[in-house]
């Protein structure tokens, strides 16, 4: 699933592809990608004679702002938006077309057929699913180391799942999760409320210096994601961990692990990132004495 570097990436895109477009009709050709409203025929009507303002991003999450309408999409697994010229051909598992009036469509591709599509009043979308739960931004000013413990430190749950989770910090998927607790020297299986204020400093930056990079580079073309012109992402030739199981760290040489951490294959270098020690109890009762 593209993460918050791809989704960034295919935004900007989008925005130098589509944005100031008008919108003359658009097709429907898989009817449960269209989830608000219910009715594909009513989603067409709506959006014809629309102009697109611009493509902005919420967590894993596209908002195509439109004169007096917002559109939410989620690309899920592997869907793809791409500009063509109106007379070439369309490429099978193709199930959405918006037909601009200057003879170019945006297309919508998704083999596995999981995206979907909502229509919002403006400001409805942060009210209402799917975007009404989710966390904090991890690339906006709002996203302060304070902001960040506030919201996790007390938490006994583990550091790598809680990461993850969407309605605590929107758009960390797996792979960066990986890659940012690395970079932060923790290890995945340690619960948040075990970490001590320079480990949080540590994971603050991590994380928006691992996605930050990340959104430099394009994104992470680990399956099958490219961007709106069907360019490929390169920083998983910057993975230290994700996809390296055996492989030596490039800190330490030590061979990256990987184990299955809430359902998630997880990777981790056992050296860099070490189970945080505990004194036994009698050696805390020799040093008291």
């Amino acid at each position: 699933m593209p993460e918050l570097p791809e989704v960034e990436t295919v935004v900007r895109t989008l925005n130098q592809l589509v944005k100031g477009k008008h919108i003359s009709d658009v097709s429907v050709h898989l009817g449960r990608i269209i989830q608000r409203p219910s009715d594909p025929e009513e989603f067409c009507a709506i959006l014809r004679g629309r102009s697109i303002i611009a493509i902005e991003r919420r967590g894993k999450f596209l908002r195509f702002l439109l004169d007096g309408l917002v559109l939410v999409s989620h690309l899920r697994m592997e869907g793809r938006y791409g500009l063509y010229a109106s007379e070439d051909p369309v490429e099978k598992h193709t199930h959405v077309v918006f037909h601009f009036d200057d003879g170019t469509e945006l297309r919508y591709k998704d083999v596995r057929q999981f995206g979907t599509m909502h229509l919002f009043s403006p400001g409805d979308e942060f009210i209402l699913p799917p975007l009404h739960k989710l966390g904090l931004e991890p690339l906006a000013p709002e996203f302060t180391l304070e902001a960040l413990r506030k919201e996790m430190a007390h938490r006994s749950t583990k550091i790598k799942p809680l990461l993850l989770n969407q309605e605590r910090i929107a758009g960390i998927g797996n792979i960066y999760a990986d890659e940012a607790l690395f970079r932060a020297g923790i290890h995945p299986e340690r619960t948040a409320d075990s970490l001590t204020r320079p480990e949080w400093l540590r994971l603050h930056e991590a994380i928006i210096r691992t996605l930050q990079e990340a959104v430099d580079a394009g994104g992470s073309s680990i399956k099958s994601y490219v961007n709106g012109q069907g360019e490929m992402g390169l920083f998983q030739q910057q993975l230290n961990v994700y996809g390296r199981k055996e492989q030596g760290c490039n800190e330490c040489g030590h061979a990256i692990v990987k184990t299955v951490l809430g359902g998630r294959g997880t990777h981790y270098c056992p050296n860099c990132q070490p189970p945080k020690k505990r004194r036994r109890a009698g050696k805390a009762k020799a040093s008291n004495q």
